[in-house]
């Protein structure tokens, strides 16, 4: 297997499978998000996003944590000017618009900030002895990257409002009992998964890849109506591509399939 790596600390990123990204948070103890650390994998998504070499990038942190938060002594001083001008929620939103799949990989905490950079990810694997929590208002103030509107969307109200207003965490089990995790597996396990999840998704057709993260994107904000008009105008787009014929052709003639992204 072909690996390259380039590390810059605090976050580490490789190519640890053909067409398959890595980012690594590695800022020992507990991986407590930093502005530098935001900017880096902002910086590296989007590298990826216009790389045509890249299908799918996992992000994964350290056994003992994934993320354990953003860093309060960062963090305390700051106004709502200093948030606003500094742009704190940027590497969130480039998460959201990325046309790729992200896949966390979850050992460990996954706290705060730290759990909102897992949500902002289309799958969630997580070994289990990975707990998920949004403690925020523990310090008096409140998720700000996606906590509330995320969890809402994905667990539910009951749910979100308890996690939130009660800033207590819930482990693995629990998570996948609630629809918020895609796999569970074992502790230690969950970088491996979430490797092997990117390798299958790297295989599969790049612009139906990109068409289905399209039309769940949408629809988590949009109306039913609009939202089937939406999947099906993706649906019939792909009929125009080289790949499509391709898939098809190679299912009839009993053959595996030969994806160009065209």
């Amino acid at each position: 297997m072909q690996s390259s790596s380039t590390f810059t600390a605090p976050v580490a990123v490789e190519r640890p499978a053909p067409a398959v990204a890595r980012i690594t948070l590695a800022r020992p103890p507990m991986n407590a998000l930093t502005l530098e650390m935001k900017r880096l994998i902002e910086a590296y998504l989007a590298v990826y996003a216009a790389d045509e070499t890249v299908r799918a990038v996992v992000i994964q942190g350290s056994a003992k944590a994934f993320a354990a938060g953003t860093d309060l002594a960062e963090m305390r001083e700051m106004t709502a000017l200093d948030h606003a001008r500094l742009r704190t929620n940027d590497v969130f939103a480039a998460m959201r618009a990325f046309p790729k799949p992200l896949i966390a990989a979850v050992e460990g905490f996954a706290l705060g900030g730290g759990c909102e950079l897992a949500l902002n990810c289309d799958m969630i694997i997580a070994g289990r002895g990975a707990r998920f929590g949004q403690p925020e208002i523990k310090v008096g103030i409140m998720p700000g990257a996606g906590g509330t509107q995320l969890l809402l969307r994905t667990i539910g109200r009951y749910q979100a409002v308890r996690l939130a207003l009660t800033g207590s965490h819930i482990d693995a089990e629990e998570a996948l009992r609630m629809g918020m995790i895609s796999e569970l597996v074992e502790s230690g396990d969950a970088a491996e998964a979430a490797l092997r999840v990117a390798r299958d998704i790297a295989n599969m057709p790049p612009l139906a890849v990109k068409s289905i993260l399209a039309a769940f994107r949408f629809g988590q904000n949009a109306p039913l109506d609009d939202a089937l008009v939406h999947e099906r105008r993706l649906f019939e787009e792909l009929f125009d591509t080289d790949d499509q014929e391709e898939g098809m052709s190679a299912f009839l003639e009993r053959r595996p399939a030969a994806f160009k992204g065209r």
